[in-house]
Formats: structure tokens, sequence, C-alpha cells
């Protein structure tokens, strides 16, 4: 799922596939756009804010594309099968001599002035992953509606931007309280503690090609099969034992393993806390799956 790390990774991509070369080949199928033609201008820079793609094209134009739940880009070397998914789904080519980049499923793809970028995203709160970054910002944004559920401020790209389904559910998680908990019901200080974690989780994953908000292993006992039943009576207090005799076997203990689990809760319904055992529950929240365990999380649920 797009969240602000893998939006991040895809910028990176498309901007060392494009950024500095001519392109020999443009192809938007949207109405609006279908007859722009970009071929022969140069990519001056492809660039991630919060979940928004900024490809900015020589001339004074910028291609603004969205992922939302299902779109990608996709790069391909000239002579590479395109394997994003059927021809039907494409909506941007974009292509140079040395690599082709596809857009699969965008929602968003409009093509705007660079000097009008704000129309697209200016109404985004502090990027957790750019340079404007600014906690303090943040929080007060988020504080401006105490009333607001938890879950439902975190995913307001207006308070800050970058986080995504997944991480609502987790950082939720690591706060200890659901969701559904007003953001202004937190206990004292925990809301700068969030908004620290969720900027050090994104920046954890910015690289990562798998997302991962576990901080460590965890420690798991799996449960053992029963003793059986001893069919040798136990012997009497006053009974002679053979010097030889060896005392019978006690079942071992099982022995704790490590699991590695790269999500608390996300993805995870039914299966048991990693930290307590219970099992997580998962109900919508404004139309999105959400994941939380009933026994490490306080506050109101469904």
């Amino acid at each position: 799922m797009p969240e602000g790390d893998t939006v991040l990774q895809t910028a990176t991509r498309l901007h060392q596939a494009l950024a500095g070369q001519v392109l020999t080949r443009s192809d938007l199928r949207v109405p609006r756009f279908a007859t722009a033609d970009l071929s022969g201008r140069t990519v001056l820079d492809v660039t991630a804010r919060g979940k928004h793609l900024l490809t900015r094209i020589e001339g004074g134009l910028t291609l603004h594309s969205h992922l939302r739940m299902d779109g990608a880009w996709r790069v391909y070397a000239p002579d590479e099968r395109w394997r994003g998914g059927p021809g039907h789904q494409i909506r941007a080519i974009l292509a140079n001599t040395e690599h082709t980049a596809v857009g699969y499923r965008l929602p968003v793809l409009e093509l705007l002035r660079t000097s009008e970028e704000d129309r697209a995203v200016g109404h985004l709160g502090p990027d957790l992953l750019g340079p404007d970054w600014d906690p303090g910002r943040a929080l007060d944004r988020l504080l401006a509606a105490p009333e607001r559920p938890l879950g439902e401020a975190l995913l307001d790209q207006r308070n800050l931007a970058g986080i995504g389904n997944v991480y609502k559910c987790e950082l939720c998680f690591l706060a200890r309280v659901t969701p559904w908990l007003p953001v202004g019901a937190l206990p004292d200080g925990a809301l700068p503690r969030l908004v620290t974690l969720a900027e050090r989780l994104l920046n954890a994953n910015r690289d990562r090609p798998t997302r991962t908000t576990t901080i460590t292993s965890e420690l798991r006992t799996p449960p053992g099969p029963p003793s059986p039943p001893s069919s040798t009576p136990a012997p009497s207090a006053t009974a002679a034992t053979p010097a030889t005799a060896r005392a019978p076997a006690r079942p071992r203990a099982p022995q704790p393993v490590r699991v590695q689990e790269r999500l608390y809760v996300y993805g995870r319904a039914r299966r048991p806390c990693l930290r307590c055992g219970t099992p997580i529950r998962l109900a919508d929240q404004d139309d999105r799956p959400t994941y939380w365990c009933p026994g490490c999380q306080s506050g109101p649920t469904p």
C-alpha cells in the first residue's frame, strides 16, 4: 500500500531513470491531457510531497500524480517486458533512450504549470520525509480538532503528510490507544511522542524494500503437547529404589522461539498480539480496514 515511504522510493526510482534526460516519448492516457506531447523536453527532477509525485519538466511544466490505493509507476529497460498490469490500466508513459516509466492505475494524473503546484499540494501539512518537516506545526494542526478520532486525524494529510492506513494502525498500537480515541483524550505528552515516532518510523523505512514497524523480533512461546499419562504407578515413599534406576524423564517445556514479524497489528486480524497474545481485532474506520489489539490499546472501539 503506497504511503510516504514507498512514494519517496518511487520518486527516487523515477528521478534516477528520467532526470536530466530528454523525453523521446510521452503518452498521457487521460482525456483532458491526451493530446499533450512532452517529447523533446528534458525532465528536470522527480520529487515526492507527502503521497504525491511531482515530475518537473523543461518549460515550466509539472506532471502531478497520486497513487492512492492501487496506483504504481514502473521503470523498464528499452527491451524489457512491461509487467505492471494489462495495457488498459496504463495511464502514462514517459520514455528516453535508456528507460521507460509506465504509470499504472493512476487515479490522479494532471499536467500543470510548475508555478501552480500549490493547487495540487499546497493544502498538505508538514511532510514527514521532506525538508519542510516541522513537528511543532504538525502537532498544532492535530490539536486544532481535539474531538476528532486519532486514526482519522493521522490520515488527514492537511495535518501531516505521509501517513497511510498501515502507519495509522501501527502508530496507534505503539501509543497503546485505539484509533477511535479523540485526539484531545490522549494522555499528557503522548501526542508529541507519537508525532516524533511517526517521523522516525517513516525515515527508518525510506530505503527498505519491505516496511517494518516492529523494533525488534518478538519472543513467542508456542504451545507444547500435553504430557502423556503415566502407565507406571508412582512408587511408594517406602519402596526401595535400585541404585541403577533412573527417574522418569520429564516433558521438556516449550522453548521461546524468535519470530520476526514486520508489523504489530496491520493485516494480522485474529492472530495473537505479539505483546500480550490477545487476538487482533479488525473493523472499519472511515471505510478503511483498521486493526488494533483490545488487550494493549485502551479507548473506544466500534
